[in-house]
């Protein structure tokens, strides 16, 4: 793996706040909401009632891969003690023989692997395992590892050989089974991953199954709510820990009888038939993009070549039919995932924040699988749009679902009744120097345009140091340095977003030979954005010290119409540039009612904002009757407070635009 440095920069901003504030402040609400308690409680050190929801573990487990990712590169001793604490507490908390699930522990003792459609327990145990990867190779430590190990090692003694009724409920195990397996090459790690991926989708009685166990686990949740007031009662001085409230989203009236129905058919869960024949994205958009992540990751290690046209079909489905402008996947609340074919209504839509990072670890396999640019294109998208929504530029504030049109309700928090997302944003974007190039002996792959310094540790003494003024500038320098003279073959990303580019060499401008020409898209896009356009450009030379290439992607402002078949979308328009998405937010419009106002094309431009958002690209332009509109990056809205947004804006009829 090539050793990546991130240098100042958009995105070395956004990662200081990660490192600096948003993973101290996920711990003090870990800590607030009874989640770091629970753990104490199962070890016997603390009486007290467990709190929040039966996978709350796996929050847990999460900050401390991202805490472990985070300490990678930022060795920071405030944050090392709380990842010791935390990790003397998982074993001690943890059983004997490698269980750890504190639900059970605490509430239900001797009672394992129950309900596994719906209450997690792989899941959380797929979480502890991830986290123990990411401590060994950020300290090279085994302590985590070791607990990880005992984790994956009882699931295989539990699991090896039973058929399709118990594979997991929320695809994540396998992703992690088949990271362990890469670090200790053990190959029962491996073959559990296949087998769970394999046996999914083959339970005949799954609609009976599924009915089966919602029944229990309403039981057992009426059971620990008497519980805890028996508990409140007979323990006057015990203060229950305050567990924020749920999100806010617009749901449609059928919401939950779509939910319903989905959980019954197995669609919800994936559940409805064998991988090999699941080519249409369904379900719940994170189980869903996990789910191809590890099927993804299975071929690559397991050299199986047989799923990728399924892999392939799923992709292009979901990216052309059932997927936002922004990148953002999962249409319908209640079920937090897929809708039919273009149901892509921009203020019901979901598109949790999860669901955003769960597609780009997909694209990022894919990448590593294929090579292809349309999955690095779309990776780049998600992670300025969809995800880069995610964490407000405070680190203590976010969003879980990301709508396209907010008419009130949803607001930043700074936590969540369900806080999956805030430390999945904090491990995903510590991990950014990984997703920045792919290499061989004669070949390195440029798949994201970030400042970096970047050594290949299968080219001899090779580095590139690249200085990116993206996403407002188009511009990127990169400066070699070689030990002597090394023949290497440079392969550039051209984006999808790009309308022309330039490489000169030296000074001076030179032609690039064309590496991969990817499949031409069959079918438009709902949104207008397309990363099947991208692709690889070349430079196959002797390089030399002291080369230096610069690159001029060219940024201009794109208007993007939706296809014809995604409803309530006529006349309207949704506005780009570079990689990123805008909205306007109606903070910046007291005089424009911005749903209804009407844009005059014409009149886009872009330039630099002041004031919070001082040194970002916004884009200006003037309404049908002349009053100013400012559009702001959409992962930026919300910021400022309450407000409402749109990113889809009536546009003025005045002519066509491509």
């Amino acid at each position: 793996m090539p050793k990546s440095t991130i240098l100042p920069g958009y995105w070395f901003d956004r990662l200081k706040v990660n490192h600096e504030t948003a993973i101290f402040h996920q711990w003090e609400q870990l800590e607030a909401s009874g989640c770091i308690e629970n753990f104490r409680i199962a070890a016997g050190e603390v009486e007290g009632f467990r709190e929040g929801w039966f996978f709350a573990d796996s929050d847990a487990f999460k900050w401390l891969d991202a805490a472990a990712r985070i300490y990678a590169t930022n060795a920071d001793q405030r944050l090392a003690d709380l990842m010791d604490e935390f990790i003397e507490l998982i074993g001690r908390a943890q059983e004997p023989d490698g269980y750890l699930y504190t639900y059970n522990q605490i509430l239900f003792p001797g009672s394992r692997w129950t309900n596994l459609q719906i209450e997690h327990e792989l899941y959380c145990h797929g979480h502890l395992i991830e986290a123990g990867v990411s401590h060994y190779e950020a300290t090279g430590r085994h302590d985590l590892l070791d607990s990880a190990c005992l984790a994956a090692s009882r699931i295989v003694a539990d699991f090896r050989g039973k058929g399709a009724a118990h594979t997991p409920g929320h695809e994540e195990i396998e992703i992690a089974l088949l990271r362990l397996f890469e670090i200790t090459r053990k190959d029962d790690y491996l073959e559990i991953a296949r087998q769970f991926i394999e046996q999914r989708g083959r339970h005949g009685s799954f609609w009976f199954s599924i009915l089966k166990q919602n029944n229990a686990v309403g039981k057992r949740e009426k059971s620990v709510q008497q519980r805890k007031q028996d508990h409140l009662a007979t323990h006057p001085g015990y203060t229950a820990k305050k567990i924020p409230g749920g999100n806010y989203a617009k749901k449609p009236w059928n919401a939950t009888l779509r939910w319903m129905l989905g959980a019954l058919n197995g669609k919800y869960f994936q559940q409805h038939t064998p991988v090999r024949k699941q080519t249409v994205a369904v379900g719940h958009s994170v189980r869903f993009a996990y789910l191809e992540t590890a099927i993804a990751m299975l071929s690559r290690m397991g050299a199986d070549q047989s799923f990728i046209p399924t892999l392939e079909l799923a992709w292009d489905r979901m990216v052309s039919r059932r997927m936002y402008v922004t990148g953002g996947i999962g249409s319908l609340p209640a079920l937090e995932g897929f809708g039919n074919d273009y149901e892509l209504d921009p203020e019901i839509a979901y598109a949790e924040t999860c669901a955003a990072l769960a597609c780009m670890f997909w694209n990022w396999e894919m990448v590593r699988l294929t090579g292809e640019a349309r999955y690095s294109d779309l990776f780049e998208w998600q992670l300025y749009n969809a995800s880069g929504v995610g964490m407000g530029i405070d680190g203590r504030s976010y969003f879980y679902n990301n709508p396209l049109a907010c008419r009130g309700g949803v607001t930043r928090q700074p936590w969540f009744a369900i806080p999956c997302c805030p430390s999945n944003i904090s491990r995903t974007w510590a991990d950014l120097r990984k997703y920045l190039y792919t290499h061989d002996e004669d070949n390195i792959w440029v798949h994201q345009y970030i400042s970096n310094d970047t050594e290949f540790e299968q080219i001899d003494q090779f580095t590139l140091r690249v200085a990116s003024e993206l996403p407002w500038m188009g511009k990127i320098r990169i400066e070699i340095s070689a030990h002597g003279k090394q023949n290497v073959a440079l392969h550039f990303r051209i984006p999808s977003w790009s309308t022309s580019s330039t490489f000169k060499l030296n000074g001076k401008e030179t032609k690039m030979l064309v590496l991969e020409t990817d499949q031409k898209p069959v079918e438009r896009t709902a949104f207008g954005f397309d990363p099947r356009e991208s692709q690889f450009l070349s430079i196959q030379r002797t390089w030399t010290d002291g080369d230096v290439l610069e690159i001029d992607f060219q940024m201009a402002i794109q208007i993007r119409h939706a296809h014809p078949k995604v409803k309530g979308h006529q006349n309207k328009v949704a506005i780009t540039r570079g990689p990123l998405v805008y909205c306007l937010e109606d903070v910046d419009h007291s005089d424009v009612d911005i749903f209804n106002a009407q844009v005059d094309t014409s009149t886009l431009s872009a330039g630099y904002a002041l004031g919070l958002f001082d040194g970002i690209q916004v884009i200006t332009a003037r309404t049908a009757n002349s009053l100013p509109l400012k559009f702001i990056p959409y992962h930026l809205w919300g910021n400022r407070g309450a407000s409402k947004m749109t990113v889809w804006v009536n546009e003025r009829r005045c002519g066509k635009y491509d």
